[in-house]
């Protein structure tokens, strides 16, 4: 089969053997993947992302001397069962799945290991038990979108959010709009959303936003709070110190940037008692000032990728309706593309989300 490969840290299209289905998997055509920021990530910082997992007692999934088929944004088609399947889904059924595998040798990150490709290749074996039927006749193309959604579906869950909550989302790229629709599902509001880019600023709205802000011309710490105070607040007052009197709306803050320095900006502007969920994954060293956090009682949370429910929940809001994630497919390509494609992601303008047809 033909697959975009991750080799001595380079992008190549190469052929790889068949995969070939173990007890309890199914052998599949990758029929849509997107490109996940996670990828470029890895792309970009792979012998980091080893060292960390090392530092955390972790044994990578990745051998940066061996190749690696990126790819866990899928949807796919069932070819074949490997032997003792219950065989409940049949072959031509098109499929998602929670990105593991297992087998004999234990679970598997599909994607980010070298012995199960992901789905920049022509084919993959997936564990059966977690197979999901895609519903309602969505296309390929949509249901693909299942993953990154379910990133932003999780954050939600654990903001914890409540109807009295003002949400508001810094950084508009695929994370942040995920994190948007997951809150327009949620029924809080009103949405702000807050980047520097024009097209992310257009697609924000397009996902749920009801309030946009351009940094460059306005705080959006100063456009929240805007929405948040109600009539007759006075922090000056007494009684108001107390928690008597009109009081503003609880803030939560998603952070979908990843870069360093912008959740030392978050602590700065964030009102106090918010909490702020961090959702873009830094890859380097980032410093923030604790005196900003502490003086407001602020509560930080870091979360990361779903559990399987979130990703089968977000699997019916795509299918149902909820969430129209059409607007975010900007480009498609085969495997000699996906090099390209990871350059031309780097232009918010441009794209969102390209998806990679392995078939193409």
């Amino acid at each position: 089969m033909r697959a975009a490969i991750f080799r001595n840290g380079d992008l190549v299209v190469d052929t790889l053997p068949d995969p070939e289905p173990a007890a309890g998997q199914v052998l599949v055509k990758t029929l849509a993947c997107g490109i996940c920021g996670s990828d470029l990530h890895a792309f970009h910082h792979a012998p980091r992302m080893v060292e960390f997992a090392e530092r955390q007692g972790v044994k990578s999934s990745m051998d940066l001397t061996r190749d690696i088929v990126f790819g866990h944004e899928f949807c796919a088609e069932i070819l074949d069962h490997g032997p003792g399947s219950a065989k409940t889904l049949k072959a031509g059924t098109r499929v998602c799945s929670f990105p593991v595998t297992f087998d004999a040798s234990g679970v598997k990150t599909i994607g980010y290991s070298n012995d199960v490709p992901g789905g920049y290749a022509e084919q993959m074996v997936l564990s059966e038990m977690l197979l999901l039927e895609v519903p309602n006749g969505l296309s390929a193309e949509h249901a693909a979108l299942t993953e990154p959604m379910a990133v932003g579906w999780h954050a939600v869950q654990k903001a914890k959010l409540t109807k009295e909550d003002i949400p508001l989302v810094i950084g508009c790229g695929p994370v942040g709009l995920a994190v948007i629709a997951g809150l327009k599902i949620a029924g809080v509001g009103p949405i702000i959303a807050a980047d520097f880019s024009p097209a992310r600023r257009a697609l924000a709205e397009k996902m749920g936003a009801d309030i946009i802000v351009d940094p460059a011309e306005k705080s959006p710490y100063k456009r929240w709070a805007e929405e948040a105070t109600p009539e007759g607040y006075d922090p000056q007052n007494l009684m108001t110190l107390m928690g008597l009197g009109p009081q503003m709306r609880p803030g939560v803050i998603f952070e979908c940037v990843g870069v360093p320095g912008v959740i030392q900006q978050v602590l700065e502007g964030a009102p106090r008692n918010a909490r702020i969920i961090v959702v873009g994954v830094c890859m380097e060293q980032d410093r923030f000032e604790p005196f900003f956090a502490i003086s407001k009682e602020l509560n930080l949370q870091f979360v990361l990728a779903y559990s399987p429910e979130e990703f089968a929940q977000s699997l019916r809001h795509i299918a149902e309706g909820q969430i129209d994630v059409a607007p975010l497919v900007t480009g498609e390509v085969g495997v000699e593309g996906v090099k390209q494609a990871f350059a031309d992601l780097a232009n918010p303008e441009i794209h969102a989300k390209i998806l990679v047809e392995p078939w193409r």
